[in-house]
């Protein structure tokens, strides 16, 4: 029994974000795990016991013995108990055929990595949960210093990528900022370009400090049914240019079906700063991140850009999957920008969602130093350009106070210029000693870092491949957990990170 207990003292949050539409067979099944789960890890029973069928057995996997329980008797085992805390989980695969569905989670806590297989049935009454079997495997070290990293090229040619969304575990949509929407195959080595982009699409000077380009690509939560896909990018209209938000249909190698969710007006001449970074919450809605546009502040005007909640850039935003507004976004007054969920951003790009805690984190660039974490919070005001942790380009810039706003202050800002991109909270067994640690990429070091998160707080960080650098644009885990970072080069690559003592 007590090694049954075990399995309780987990606490997840599984469910990943999916669409505002009526609900889908889909959405119920992840709601019924969600529920189990909280009663799991809470040691509610009324919860579990919602969750089985009155016929549901519940088997472990240990020591190469099956041990079986019924649900009366697997429900006796519980007892209330707090929900522990730094746990980590994942919905690896949801399968449903007519009325019946099969799922797998992982679970990770700081020992163990637990594999459960549900098997659930559609009744009058909904989805509930057939039977169980759940399996554990000990992490193999938990020695941050045991960890050897290796890199390897898995592909390379891309014209500096800026995202990759996976469709699978061998195949990956690519948006090369200087080239092309690509599909990969991570197997045969091979790359095809997406057909239909925009043709407002901007094209970059390659100079330095050109931002202009394609940037985030976003697959729907509910891809493998809809092929919703969302894109960010530069667009342009004669001479001048800005952040637009895209979704689209693909269909087979084309875009179809293209509609606009967003487009950060006004159209200026300055080719820096369009943000563009996107995730999905928990909550289903779409988080994007628009920059200010300006590289120096002698350019802002009296009520900074970012401080202007009538103007589109220098904001976090929060829509509906179909560019509508949420009727829960914080309210800033009937003449602000639709869709406002915080300000007073400079240059964020890098933003990602802790599954564990149904938390958004995103980086911000800096100027001279003031690189930064945030956590979002709906109404936050991050301060740029009255209130930052580095020092203006313009040094005679002195930004008028507005008395009436308060500031949310970063939760790491580095000493050094990092220029931080793309940022991912890991989940995995490779490199079990890292689970929930958020990672983040560089530009201008060319390095990687590894954050030790308790809370909202970076308790640590470290600096890896400081030796050897590369700009890291993105990185992420493929489905199966593999890790994986993006390198903005002209020759950009595709570069699989292992630990070779795993």
């Amino acid at each position: 029994m007590k090694k049954l207990l075990l399995l309780t003292a987990l606490s997840v949050a599984l469910i990943p974000a999916y669409s505002q539409n009526a609900a889908t067979e889909r959405q119920m099944i992840e709601n019924v795990i969600q529920l189990y789960f909280d009663g799991w890890a809470t040691g509610d029973t009324v919860k579990l016991g919602k969750t089985m069928h009155p016929s549901c057995h519940l088997k472990n996997y240990r020591d190469g013995k099956f041990i079986q329980y019924s649900r009366s008797e697997y429900l006796s085992f519980f007892k209330p108990h707090p929900r522990p805390k730094n746990l980590s989980a994942r919905i690896v695969s949801l399968d449903i055929t007519n009325g019946m569905g099969s799922a797998k989670v992982e679970i990770s806590t700081e020992r163990d990595l637990f594999t459960d297989y549900f098997n659930l049935m559609k009744t009058n009454e909904g989805w509930v949960i057939a039977d169980k079997v759940s399996t554990r495997t000990s992490h193999r070290t938990f020695d941050v210093n045991a960890i050897r990293l290796e890199k390897e090229t898995i592909l390379e040619g891309l014209k500096r990528p800026w995202s990759i969304a996976f469709i699978t575990e061998d195949e990956a949509l690519i948006s090369e900022k200087e080239g092309d929407l690509v599909k990969v195959n991570l197997q045969k080595k091979e790359k095809v370009r997406i057909e239909g982009f925009p043709t407002d699409m901007a094209d970059s000077l390659t100079g330095f400090g050109d931002n202009t380009g394609k940037f985030e690509i976003l697959l729907d939560p509910d891809f493998s049914n809809n092929k919703y896909i969302y894109l960010s990018y530069a667009a342009e209209k004669g001479a001048v240019r800005t952040t637009r938000i895209i979704r689209a249909v693909l269909e087979k190698n084309s875009l179809r079906q293209i509609k606009t969710l967003f487009v950060a007006e006004p159209y200026t001449h300055e080719r820096f700063h369009y943000g563009g970074g996107m995730v999905f919450g928990k909550d289903g809605k779409l988080y994007f991140t628009i920059g200010e546009r300006l590289f120096t502040e002698k350019d802002q005007p009296i009520v900074p850009i970012a401080q202007d909640i009538h103007d589109r850039r220098g904001k976090v935003y929060r829509i509906n999957p179909d560019g509508t507004i949420p009727d829960d976004n914080p309210d800033f007054g009937s003449k602000a920008t639709p869709g406002l969920y915080a300000t007073g951003i400079r240059a964020a790009q890098g933003i990602t969602l802790d599954t564990s805690t149904g938390k958004i984190w995103f980086s911000e660039h800096g100027t001279h130093q003031g690189d930064e974490i945030n956590v979002l919070k709906a109404k936050a005001n991050y301060g740029w350009p009255i209130k930052t942790t580095g020092k203006y380009r313009y040094a005679e810039y002195a930004p008028l106070p507005i008395p009436e706003n308060n500031y949310t202050d970063p939760v790491w800002a580095w000493l050094q210029t990092v220029a931080p991109t793309g940022l991912h909270f890991y989940s995995g067994n490779e490199f079990a000693a890292w689970n929930h640690n958020l990672l983040v990429g560089g530009l201008s070091r060319g390095s990687l870092w590894r954050m030790v998160i308790e809370g909202e707080t970076i308790k640590s960080a470290e600096e890896l491949f400081a030796d050897d650098r590369v700009r890291i644009r993105k990185v992420v885990q493929s489905p199966a957990g593999k890790l994986y970072i993006l390198s903005d080069e002209v020759n950009g690559k595709l570069i699989r990170v292992r630990n070779a003592g795993f």
